[in-house]
């Protein structure tokens, strides 16, 4: 039995994020999982202050998810990858990243970490936030160098 099934790979289209990436097609080819690329658009169509009202654009919205799924099937050809799932969800990335991962039974995440200041410094938000949800095992790949 292979350590690992199904692996999660969560995209932001950083720069840095060649690295994770590359990481997880390497992990998936060593387990012979599957590997499966998320990822999620933070958009918020809707202003919290009255005062500077966003309009609420879905159209925006379509876009960006359309635009992601392309990018994202763009990068599983150059992985190698071309039968990686693809998903591109809306919301809090965190939130996002562990809800699918637990839906599809991933059994690892692999998440890029820009390092920010504090906890983050070590993980940046996102990967902290996945790294405290998860319901499988969490891999963060140094992406800031």
């Amino acid at each position: 039995m292979a350590l690992y099934s199904h692996i999660l790979l969560a995209v932001d289209f950083s720069d840095g994020g060649q690295a994770a990436a590359e990481k997880a097609a390497q992990l998936a080819e060593l387990f012979d999982a599957r590997l499966s690329l998320i990822h999620v658009v933070e958009f918020l169509g809707l202003s919290l202050n009255p005062e500077f009202p966003i309009p609420d654009d879905l159209e925006l919205e379509k876009r960006l998810v359309e635009s992601a799924g392309q990018r994202l099937r763009e990068l599983a050809q150059k992985l190698g990858r071309a039968d990686a799932g693809i998903q591109v969800e809306v919301g809090s990335p965190k939130h996002e990243i562990c809800r699918v991962a637990e839906e599809t039974a991933a059994d690892l995440i692999i998440v890029g970490s820009h390092g920010r200041r504090g906890l983050q410094l070590l993980l940046g938000s996102t990967a902290n936030g996945v790294l405290h949800l998860a319901p499988c095992d969490v891999l963060a790949v140094s992406v800031g160098r």
